[in-house]
C-alpha cells in the first residue's frame, strides 16, 4: 500500500488518510474520494491531501477483517458486517465463551496489520454480547499477510456453549445454632444464580450437618434425576475428610478436588457421584456477589467440563475481592456491555405514486411486486425487527406482502405527507431498539449486504449516530438513526423526512459506500419502473 501526499486534483480514487474540512463539508478518514469530492476540496482552497493507494498485493480492510473474521467464528457466534476495517463477532445466546488462546496469540503474530481482541476464556455472555473484533489496523493488508493468517485458523479459535437447562439439588446442613434465615438466604442465592442461566433448584433439602444425615438426602437427588448436586454447608469444608466430603464418598461418589485459586472461592469442593456433579459450596456462595462457584457453575451450566485442571488453572483473574461492584445475577442482563445493537428497519410504504399514475409498489418486477423487495432485504439482513407502514391502497398492500414475517401499521395520515409515515413507524418499534433504519419501498436494488454495512457501522457511542448508504459521495438511502433523534423526527411536518437533520449533526453521519447505485436508485416514474423491468 503506497502512504503518500498529493495534490488534490490527483486524488481520485484514493483513500483519504486524514479526517478534512472544505467548504462546509466534512470529509472523514478513510473515503475514497470522488470526482464531486476533488471539486468541493478544490474550491475549499485544499492543495495536497495525505493519501492511500491500494496495490495489486493488497486487500481492502474490510474484505480481509470479513475474510478472517469467518474463519474465527465458531459455533453460535455471528460474524457482523465489517465497516473501517473491522468484523466484530457476537454470540447468537447465554452462555460461556471458549478461546482457544494459543492459536489467537499465532494469529495475532502474523503481522503487524492484523489483530484480534477477545474477551477472556469460559467468560459468561449474554446473547448479542460481543465476544471479539478482527481488525485490519491500516486501510489494506498484504495478500500475503492475510493468507498466513488464514492458515493458522484450521478450525475456529471462538465458540459459545449455549446454557442448556438442568436440574438441580440444594441440600443445606443445619447445626444447633443455624438459623432458617441464613438458609433461606443461601438458598435465593443459588435459585436465582440458577435461573439467571435458565436452570431451575428441583429438590431442596435441610438436614442436620452429618454425613448419616447428608448420605441419604444425596442419593435422593440422584434418583430424582439431579444433574447438579449443590450442598451448602452449616461450617465451611476444611479437609478433604471433613463431613460434606466424607458423605459424597458414603454416597458411592468421589472427591475431585478441594479447594480453588479464585478468591473469594478458595473452600470449593468438586465431586462426582454417577453422571451427577456434586459442588460443596464455599461460604461465599450466599452472596450475590460474583465469587469462584460462578465460574464452576457457568461452564456446568453449558455442559463444559470442570476438572480438577480446570479449577487450578482459575487463579490468573481469580482475584476478585477488591471488585466490589460487580453486578448481581439478576442483574446481569441488564448490565452496560458491548454488544449488537438492536435495530428495526421500518418500511415506509404509504405513498399514492402520484408521478407514476398506479401504485408502483404493486407492479410487478421479476415476477413480485415491488413492495416485497425492500421487505425481503430487510427479513434476510441483521436487523431485529421489520415493519412496514401502510396508507394508499392499504389492503391491497397487505395481500401483497402476505406470508412475510413483518408488522404492518397502518398510517390512516398519509396524504399529510412522509413525516406522517416516518413517526408512525417509530412509535411501533420495540421498546429496546437502539436505532431505526429507514427504508424506502421503492428502492428494489437495496439489499441485506448493504443493510448489514450500515448496522455494521452504526456505533452512537462512537460518534456514529447516522449512518446513510453512499455512492461515490452522493448520500442515499437508507439510512439508519440513533434512538437520541426519534424525538426530534416525531416533530418533523408535512411530505418531508428527517434529512433537515443531517445539517445539524454532520459530525455524527457515517456514509457507507455501497458499491453500487442502489442507494441513488428508485423507481417514481413510468420510464424507471420500464428501464429496471428491461435489466431483466
Amino acid at each position: 500500500m503506497q502512504f503518500l501526499t498529493v495534490p488534490v486534483a490527483s486524488a481520485e480514487g484514493a483513500i483519504l488518510a486524514h479526517g478534512q474540512r472544505a467548504a462546509g463539508h466534512l470529509f472523514k478518514k478513510g473515503r475514497i474520494l470522488s470526482g464531486d469530492d476533488i471539486d468541493v476540496l478544490r474550491a475549499g482552497g485544499i492543495a495536497q491531501l495525505t493519501v492511500a493507494r491500494l496495490e495489486a498485493d493488497d486487500v481492502g480492510e474490510d474484505e480481509a477483517a470479513l475474510q478472517l473474521a469467518r474463519l474465527c467464528a465458531g459455533e453460535d457466534v455471528r460474524v457482523g458486517a465489517a465497516f473501517t476495517g473491522r468484523a466484530n463477532l457476537y454470540a447468537e445466546a447465554a452462555g460461556v465463551v471458549t478461546v482457544d488462546a494459543a492459536q489467537i496469540n499465532a494469529f495475532n503474530s502474523v503481522h503487524e496489520a492484523i489483530a484480534m481482541a477477545t474477551l477472556p476464556p469460559f467468560a459468561r455472555v449474554s446473547a448479542r454480547q460481543m465476544l471479539a473484533t478482527i481488525k485490519i489496523i491500516p486501510f489494506a493488508v498484504p495478500k500475503s499477510a492475510l493468507d498466513a493468517a488464514a492458515a493458522l485458523l484450521p478450525h475456529p479459535p471462538m465458540r459459545l456453549a449455549r446454557f442448556q437447562a438442568q436440574r438441580a439439588a440444594l441440600i443445606l446442613t443445619h447445626i444447633e445454632a443455624t438459623k432458617s434465615s441464613l438458609l433461606d438466604k443461601a438458598r435465593n442465592a443459588v435459585n436465582e444464580r440458577l435461573q439467571a442461566q435458565g436452570s431451575c433448584l428441583a429438590l431442596e433439602r435441610r438436614v442436620a450437618h452429618e454425613p448419616a444425615a447428608l448420605v441419604p438426602a444425596i442419593l435422593e437427588a440422584t434418583q430424582a434425576g439431579c444433574e447438579l448436586i449443590l450442598i451448602f454447608g452449616a461450617s465451611a469444608i476444611t479437609d478433604r475428610r471433613d463431613v460434606i466430603p466424607a458423605a459424597i464418598v458414603e454416597a458411592g461418589g468421589r472427591v475431585v478436588h478441594f479447594g480453588m485459586p479464585v478468591d473469594p472461592g478458595n473452600l470449593l469442593l468438586l465431586g462426582q457421584l454417577g453422571s451427577a456433579t456434586v459442588i460443596g459450596l464455599p461460604g461465599c456462595a450466599i452472596s450475590p456477589k460474583l465469587n469462584g462457584f460462578d465460574f464452576v457453575l457457568w461452564r456446568l451450566l453449558a455442559r463444559l467440563p470442570v476438572t480438577s485442571r480446570d479449577l487450578m488453572d482459575m487463579g490468573v483473574g481469580g482475584l476478585l475481592s477488591e471488585i466490589p461492584l460487580r453486578p448481581q445475577p439478576r442483574d446481569e442482563t441488564t448490565r452496560m456491555e458491548a454488544r449488537a445493537p438492536f435495530v428495526s428497519a421500518v418500511v415506509l410504504a404509504a405513498g399514492r405514486s402520484t408521478r407514476m399514475g398506479l401504485n408502483k409498489l404493486l407492479e410487478p418486477l421479476n415476477g413480485k411486486p415491488l413492495i416485497r423487495y425492500a421487505l425481503e432485504a430487510a427479513l434476510a439482513s441483521q436487523a431485529d425487527e421489520t415493519i412496514v407502514v401502510t396508507g394508499h391502497d392499504a389492503d391491497a398492500v397487505r395481500r401483497a406482502i402476505s406470508g412475510l414475517d413483518v408488522r404492518v401499521v397502518h398510517n390512516p395520515d398519509y396524504v399529510k405527507g412522509l413525516s406522517t409515515s416516518l413517526q408512525k413507524g417509530l412509535s411501533a418499534i420495540s421498546e429496546n431498539s437502539d436505532g431505526a433504519l429507514m427504508l424506502l419501498a421503492d428502492m428494489p436494488d437495496v439489499d441485506a449486504v448493504l443493510i448489514n454495512r450500515l448496522i455494521a457501522a452504526f456505533a452512537p457511542q462512537e460518534g456514529r449516530a447516522i449512518c446513510l448508504a453512499s455512492r461515490h459521495g452522493k448520500r442515499g438511502n437508507p439510512v439508519l438513526w440513533a434512538r437520541r433523534f426519534f424525538s426530534a423526527m416525531a416533530e418533523l411536518d408535512g411530505d418531508i423526512g428527517a434529512r433537515n437533520l443531517l445539517a445539524i449533526y454532520p459530525e455524527l453521519i457515517a456514509e457507507v459506500e455501497a458499491g453500487s447505485d442502489a442507494p441513488l436508485t428508485d423507481i417514481d416514474t413510468p420510464e424507471a419502473l420500464a428501464a429496471f423491468r428491461a435489466r431483466g
